[in-house]
């Protein structure tokens, strides 16, 4: 039978990495050990400590109260652990290892693939895992070292650098237009046929502008859309009106595909920003991919702005 040697250092690693997979064997098959090792391993740290860490069943596993708290601590010991190797390397250290990038599908797909494949090129040791995913990813539990967020971000413990803006605009084709007429305020779009991308607009209830002076509509779409792309798509083909942020819809406004409408009742622009957990020391990987990928996107972001 395989044998394993598990130090204090190494009970600590794998404590973590059963609670981020939320399984056992999960958190074996990412760190290229064999379930059972996982299992000793929890066992002697949960004998050591005199505490239990773990909830089992056979269905499921998850965190007593006493674990969820030791989890916090061992975080932080692993991430001082990793800086402190990081500071002897020294920041010259050449940009190594897997980095894990995150963005919506959309932006993601459009924008932030090719900077990160030309990254690669120019980096040869890392590698890298981009996940395009519409939700939030809680870069911490789910081990992501950046994300591309398009939001104001509350205050929190992750770092923001910001890359550009984007906005919401309302869209559609002039051959629509033509046909249907042109509204001029909010309440109009009731009689309107309405393609509504369901990311931007979840609820039947479209606001326009901020505060006081905020406007809500009740809108019945005529089709209702998760894919923004299939959204702009249907636009242009003059089947209606649809939401879009600025950057989707950059070229079809510029070539005259598409024109926006009701600009000025529009919510602000908002941020889009590159974020990673704070760190003291940035592992070089990271700390070369922002400063690759940041004017990337800044000129994008400026080439895609919708007037």
């Amino acid at each position: 039978m395989e044998e394993y040697r598990l130090d204090r250092l190494r009970e600590l690693e794998v404590f973590v990495a059963v609670a981020e997979a939320n399984g056992l064997a999960r958190a074996g098959a990412r760190l290229r050990i064999s379930p059972p090792a996982v299992t000793r391993a929890v066992a002697s740290l949960e004998k050591r400590l005199g505490a239990r860490l773990f909830n089992r069943t056979t269905r499921s596993l998850s965190l007593t109260e006493a674990g969820a708290r030791f989890l916090a601590s061992t975080r932080r010991l692993l991430a001082e652990l990793a800086d402190a190797e990081r500071d002897a390397l020294g920041e010259s250290a050449e940009p190594a290892g897997q980095l894990t990038v995150t963005a919506s599908v959309s932006f993601g797909r459009m924008t932030l693939a090719p900077i990160v494949r030309s990254f690669l090129r120019q980096q040869p040791r890392v590698t890298a895992s981009l996940l395009l995913l519409d939700r939030v990813v809680n870069l911490v539990e789910e081990g992501v070292d950046v994300a591309l967020r398009i939001a104001q971000l509350p205050d929190s413990s992750l770092v923001a650098r910001r890359v550009g803006e984007v906005r919401r605009v309302l869209v559609a084709s002039p051959r629509y237009l033509a046909k249907q007429g042109r509204p001029v305020a909010p309440a109009e779009l009731e009689r309107h046929q309405l393609i509504a991308f369901t990311g931007l607009m979840p609820t039947r209830e479209w606001r326009f502008g901020t505060g006081r002076s905020a406007v809500h509509v009740t809108v019945a779409p005529r089709l209702e859309i998760n894919d923004a792309s299939a959204a702009i798509a249907a636009a242009e083909a003059g089947e209606g009106i649809s939401i879009a942020l600025s950057y989707m819809v950059a070229r079809a406004v510029a070539s005259g595909r598409l024109v926006t409408l009701l600009d000025g009742f529009m919510p602000v622009a908002v941020p889009v920003q590159l974020v990673y957990p704070h760190a003291r020391l940035v592992a070089p990987k990271l700390r070369a991919f922002l400063d690759f990928a940041a004017p990337r996107l800044s000129t994008a972001l400026s080439e895609a702005a919708v007037p």
